[in-house]
């Protein structure tokens, strides 16, 4: 797929996918004749799992380590215990971090929705309290 193709698809700028490309988070898989970037259905995944990535604060050297991961584990033949191992580590730090930032955000949420409701009950309180001197 050219990049027209891959940007309407993912719903991503053909700006921003250059510059993924160009800050190497993912790299067309060929080239036209012409020089245009061609994109497989592993780069349009890829380009998805960056677009979910990016609104949850990672930096670009996070999301280059995490892709290298997810790479790397799905690339893993599982012939080799030690670097398995290693691999799933790796991953298991980064769900560990991605579950962290779940549990901050859900306190968030009860926080805010805290607020909400006191918020909302002292604005019924005061209209009671307006309402009844308007008697």
């Amino acid at each position: 797929m050219q990049i027209g193709e891959v940007a309407n698809r993912v719903g991503l700028s053909l700006r921003t996918i250059r510059h993924y490309h160009e800050v190497g988070l993912v790299v067309p898989s060929e080239r036209s004749a012409g020089g245009f970037r061609l994109y497989t259905e592993a780069d349009v995944e890829r380009l998805a799992l960056i677009k979910t990535l990016k609104p949850l604060d990672f930096t670009l050297e996070q999301m280059r380590e995490l892709l290298a991961t997810v790479d790397a584990v799905r690339g893993d033949p599982g012939d080799d215990e030690e670097r398995t191992a290693a691999l799933l580590g790796r991953l298991a730090m980064f769900r560990a971090a991605a579950d962290g930032r779940i549990d901050a955000l859900r306190a968030q949420v009860h926080g805010l929705e805290t607020l909400s409701r006191e918020l909302k009950s002292l604005a019924a309180n005061s209209r009671r309290r307006t309402s009844g001197q308007n008697r």
